[in-house]
């Protein structure tokens, strides 16, 4: 019986050593099983903050300070896993690191290009433009094909143009680009300032600088450029008074826009807001733009574009096109515009082509626009020219699939205007829910027009589209392997 005993009193004195050392091993939370603690004194928490927080640290460097971890908190684990490493920090490159002075004066340009180049050889890293700062940048290229993925810009400052047109070589069709990239964000509160008055209005009193605004207008350079990048982001800055298109994608694939302004006088010539060229996956929503041209320019080669919840004017409205110029073939495809309000603007969502030009645009869909003292808001051009006269040439650019949905509101010259091919119809043309008035009425107003157009009115409208031809057009042809797209 006593051998028992003391073998029970063995197990209950090693289960006790077990429970012992648990509670040791996990630092016990309450009373005198905490283990004391490093001292954590109030300059310590600070150097903590400081090193975490929002603040810029423009001596590059960063010291070991110590940190001290709170206790966990009651819905921890009581023994938490240790040996996991912290994540890594990402990567900050201050252009005022790298000599910028932000002066509004001083050529940054060096900068920025040494700035850019530590940051490339970082995946994730950013490059930071900070608040309160003005930085003179000349024509730059942010090149990629060596670049690591997922670069940031974070751009608080602002960032302008120089005036002198010594510092603009003719030929060149951009002033910030950045090209060749895999995972792209500009973001932040800043601003890219074009000041683009010198190159939109002559003088005729500084022969030197009059030199930019006497370029036309296909040789003044394009604000803000992305070619040939993929998964772009573009938020939270505003674009203003650009020499010509504010932002301009060409050959970019995942493309993301929202929460941008972009803002130029309506008198500004040809400064489109966003230009779309041979990109697809491209969604443009959250955005307030006004400018002299286009609000959204979709060009050939696009597809799978959806712009939605957009303000815009003063401006062209929203405009597909202008496709086939100089003969050339077309393809665009899967094209959304919706929940979009429109001002003061010359069209509102316009089709326009140039005859003798092939391929084919559709799967088009434009819902939920408002439109107030708008000039014409919904408009098919197959008969562009910007200029005095065109050559009449009978191939086009088909147009097929095309929806127009809840459009409302007011115009002051023409509700609707479909002008298409002879050769070429525009067909299944489908209307709803389209209620257009007169601002006021006055002897210049036009009512709808029609030419070669066939579709389907499924509600009434507002005015009455009558010059709406019923099912497809007879005789289509057929087309040649230079239309299908």
């Amino acid at each position: 019986m006593s051998g028992f005993r003391l073998k029970c009193f063995g197990l209950l004195l090693l289960l006790v050593l077990l429970v012992c050392s648990s509670l040791d091993g996990c630092e016990g939370r309450k009373g005198k099983h905490w283990r004391r603690q490093p001292p954590s004194s109030s300059l310590a928490r600070k150097k903590t903050r400081g090193k975490s927080g929002g603040g810029h640290n423009h001596g590059g460097g960063g010291g070991s300070g110590g940190h001290t971890s709170p206790p966990p908190s009651s819905n921890q684990s009581p023994c938490p896993v240790t040996g996991s490493p912290n994540a890594p920090k990402p990567a900050i490159f201050d252009v005022l690191d790298f000599g910028a002075k932000g002066d509004g004066v001083t050529d940054d340009t060096k900068a920025f290009e040494d700035a850019w180049a530590a940051a490339c050889k970082v995946e994730g890293s950013t490059v930071v433009v900070p608040a309160e700062f003005e930085f003179l940048v000349g024509p730059i290229s942010f090149s990629g094909p060596y670049c690591q993925p997922n670069i940031a810009f974070q751009l608080d400052g602002m960032i302008i143009a120089p005036t002198d047109a010594k510092d603009w070589s003719v030929g060149l069709l951009w002033w910030i680009e950045f090209t060749k990239l895999r995972g792209i964000a500009i973001r932040g509160s800043g601003t890219i300032e074009g000041r683009g008055s010198v190159w939109w209005t002559n003088t005729n009193s500084d022969p030197i600088n009059d030199e930019l605004s006497l370029r036309p207008p296909q040789m003044k350079p394009t604000a803000l450029r992305f070619y040939g990048s993929y998964n772009v982001t573009v938020t939270g800055i505003t674009i203003q008074n650009s020499p010509q298109c504010h932002l301009k994608f060409d050959n970019c694939e995942a493309v993301q826009v929202f929460n941008v302004t972009i803002a130029s006088p309506g008198s500004s010539p040809n400064t489109d807001g966003i230009h779309l060229q041979n990109s697809r996956d491209v969604m443009i929503h959250h955005t307030n733009m006004s400018c002299g041209d286009d609000c959204v320019s979709i060009q050939t080669g696009c597809s799978n574009v959806n712009i939605h919840s957009v303000d815009c004017g003063p401006g062209h409205g929203i405009s597909i096109g202008g496709l086939g110029r100089d003969n050339t073939k077309a393809c665009v495809s899967n094209i959304t515009v919706r929940d979009v309000n429109m001002h003061n603007t010359m069209t509102g969502v316009r089709i326009k082509t140039w005859q003798g030009g092939s391929g084919s645009a559709q799967s088009i869909r434009f819902s939920n626009i408002r439109v107030t003292e708008v000039q014409t808001p919904i408009v098919i051009d197959q008969f562009y020219c910007d200029k005095s006269s065109c050559k009449n040439q009978t191939s086009a650019v088909a147009l097929s699939g095309i929806a127009y949905e809840n459009i409302k509101g007011t115009y002051t010259v023409k509700p609707v205007h479909f002008a298409c091919s002879d050769t070429s119809p525009c067909s299944d043309i489908s209307l709803t829910g389209v209620e257009l008035k007169p601002l006021q009425e006055q002897y210049h107003m036009y009512q709808p027009f029609c030419w070669q157009t066939f579709g389907e009115l499924y509600t009434p409208t507002i005015p009455p589209i009558v010059c709406l031809q019923d099912g497809k057009p007879a005789g289509n042809r057929i087309l040649s392997d230079r239309d299908v797209c």
